[in-house]
């Protein structure tokens, strides 16, 4: 791949990121869950759709990535939200937690069966360049947690206790906000300008949710790892941080429109680089002398499901996802063969022994499983939201794959 090409690709990354809208349902409550009304709520995404930022030369020296220093284990503390309703606000006592700009991050709980438990990673962006970095631009992410405040209430789809088939009505969800702009991998302290420095702290932030998912939760049977657009790249990761902190528990993945991402070993490293992301690779076996540059989007689930092979990892596509078709373009695979890209990394994981669910249906659409869509789709012949009960219910469904693809 030429210089030329690596740039276009990188400009593109944070555009396929960003780009997760999904049409939303208001939530009713479960049985039992204490709810406070929603005042004002706001269209509900992922993210914001963000433009894409000019293609720029990587720079000449990699900016400075610091490990964060060690402590001993985030301390809570617990908040109700207004205006969101049935909803916890938890915020870590930790030094290593924060937003992109540094404000304070916090993750959300909504309490129902304890045996059973969703943990939830939102989408919505990335970036890696000052422009697309910088919060007093345009950036191509979420910088704070804000929008999840305000939107939080109004999830539909999966998200909808009052739905008779959604087969996680009576979960307990552990819910990750997006405003790292890191996909939730990285960790690090990057300086894009003098004037734009930005905490990447995806993952320190991830851990602290799994810590407290951990202690409030020690008796979870199962855990879904679940996440849309950017927030379903770090499921099988996750996945397999669950495990380890869990290892009687049923693990299950289900990431939702990230499917078409290759590993470019030259982006990876590129990338990895500004985020951090090998100070937050896990300490398994399998990642010992690992590299940014192997440290790809579809390795996650090759490293995962080698650590711990009893998890069971599943996702969605669209065949013609927009958003991921120009991603797939600038990659060099043409936005007419997204869908033969969504089979090759299916392909990759599944050379090295992991078994992936796959459901890819038709259209150019991107994300489910926020909205009432996710119980309306079928593809040839099979219901997506009997294909997930499936995976819920312990089974290991079969790939589903449209045969008419075209959008």
């Amino acid at each position: 791949m030429s210089k030329r090409a690596v740039i276009g690709l990188l400009s593109v990354i944070a555009l396929a990121l960003a780009a997760c809208s999904s049409p939303v349902d208001d939530s009713a409550p479960a049985s039992g869950v204490t709810v406070a009304s929603a005042d004002t709520a706001l269209p509900a995404t992922d993210a914001p759709v963000g433009t894409e930022p000019p293609a720029t030369e990587p720079p000449a020296t990699e900016p400075p990535a610091t490990e964060p220093p060690e402590t001993d284990p985030p301390q809570v503390s617990t908040t109700e939200v207004k205006p969101v309703s049935a909803w916890t606000q938890i915020t870590p006592d930790s030094p290593d937690c924060a937003c992109s700009d540094g404000s304070e991050f916090s993750f959300f709980e909504r309490v129902a069966d304890p045996s059973k438990v969703m943990f939830y990673f939102e989408g919505g962006g990335a970036c890696f360049t000052l422009e697309s970095c910088d919060p007093n631009g345009d950036p191509t992410y979420s910088t704070t947690i804000e929008q999840t405040v305000d939107n939080l209430a109004q999830r539909g789809g999966l998200f909808d206790q009052g739905k008779a088939e959604n087969p996680l009505a009576d979960y307990s969800l552990v819910y990750v906000p997006y405003c790292t702009g890191d996909v939730h991998i990285g960790n690090a302290l990057t300086e894009y300008s003098p004037e734009v420095v930005i905490e990447h702290r995806g993952a320190a932030n991830a851990e602290a949710a799994l810590e407290y998912l951990v202690a409030q939760y020690p008796e979870a049977s199962q855990v879904l790892v679940t996440g849309a657009s950017a927030g379903s790249v770090p499921t099988p990761l996750m996945a397999g941080r669950v495990a380890d902190e869990l290892p009687s528990a049923n693990v299950i993945t289900f990431g939702d429109s990230s499917g078409g991402y290759p590993g470019v070993p030259l982006v990876n490293e590129f990338i990895g680089n500004l985020w951090g992301t090998t100070n937050a690779i896990p300490d398994w076996p399998v990642n010992d002398g690992i590299t940014a540059s192997e440290w790809s989007i579809p390795g996650l689930y090759v490293q995962a499901g080698l650590h711990a092979p009893d998890i069971t990892f599943a996702r969605f596509d669209y065949a013609f996802d927009s958003v991921q078709a120009s991603f797939a373009a600038l990659a060099g695979v043409g936005a007419d063969a997204v869908v033969d890209q969504i089979d090759a990394t299916e392909a990759l994981v599944e050379a090295e022994g992991i078994n992936l669910s796959t459901y890819v249906a038709p259209g150019s659409a991107h994300t489910i499983i926020g909205g009432d869509e996710v119980y309306e789709m079928e593809v040839e012949g099979v219901r997506l939201i009997d294909w997930i009960t499936e995976l819920v219910d312990g089974g290991v469904p079969e790939d589903v794959h449209c045969v008419e693809c075209q959008p």
